[in-house]
């Protein structure tokens, strides 16, 4: 059986604790790089999810007739 799929909001609080544990509690090293690990492959799917709602909202966006894009900056 597969494992669920996290939430982006999951993968989130999950990043959060991660940082938390690194910043407060005495790990070793090899504990500390796996924690790292971690982290990074959730950011690397919470940066995927963001990817795959992009795209939706784009196409959304198209059948409504529209596409404007603008930049938050």
């Amino acid at each position: 059986m597969a494992a669920k799929k996290q939430t982006y909001e999951e993968n989130i609080e999950q990043i959060d604790e991660i940082l938390e544990k690194l910043e407060n509690e005495e790990l070793s090293l090899d504990d500390s790089i796996e924690e790292y690990e971690k982290a990074i492959k959730l950011i690397k799917d919470s940066e995927k999810l963001l990817e795959i709602g992009e795209g939706k909202v784009l196409k959304v966006l198209e059948k409504n007739g529209k596409i404007e894009v603008e930049d938050l900056d």
